[in-house]
């Protein structure tokens, strides 16, 4: 009923944790199996349930994409995280996921910490919002348009974007100062 995610451990200079998160197979049956309190945050929620919807497309991906390729994710010991990495046969890819409409400077620190320790690594941040844009090495793509383009035959993000393709202009700015 569930999957583990294992943790990405080929670290050159970063103390990584091994603790594992765990994500149902089916995001909605988490959203109603999950227990609800008064201090329970239906944010909090949401975004639990974001991060599991998008760890069943990435393992699907892997799966029928064909490639020799694990799941897993990354943490230091100071507590900077990364929900997913994409490591095998060509492809290398740090996937952080928030449930935010517009992206903040802050809500890169993973990911740049990642790119930091990974050079090599494409970077992709997932949020709730309408523009796909590029803030440094990261990728910021709306995660209804990152899983309805994740194709088998296709990488983790289209080919525009990986040879340096720019995002259309936005009518409004996603990210919040």
């Amino acid at each position: 009923m569930g999957a583990e995610t294992l943790t990405y451990t080929l670290s050159t200079t970063a103390a990584v944790l091994s603790a594992h998160p765990k994500f149902f197979f089916d995001a909605g049956v988490y959203r109603s199996l999950r227990p609800r309190g008064p201090i329970d945050q239906p944010e909090e929620i949401a975004g639990a349930a974001l991060e599991g919807l998008v760890a069943q497309h990435l393992r699907a991906w892997i799966a029928y994409a064909g490639v020799k390729a694990d799941l897993s994710y990354w943490r230091t010991r100071s507590g900077v995280e990364v929900d997913f990495v994409v490591y095998g046969e060509g492809v290398f890819t740090a996937i952080e996921v928030k449930n935010l409409a517009r992206v903040r400077p802050a809500d890169l620190r993973s990911l740049n910490a990642f790119g930091t320790e990974y050079p090599q690594a494409q970077l992709i941040l997932l949020y709730r919002g309408d523009d796909r844009l590029r803030m440094a090495n990261v990728w910021c793509v709306p995660v209804d348009q990152f899983l309805r383009t994740l194709f088998p035959a296709r990488g983790l993000l289209l080919s525009s974007d990986v040879t340096g393709g720019q995002p259309p202009p936005a009518s409004r700015s996603p990210i919040a100062s």
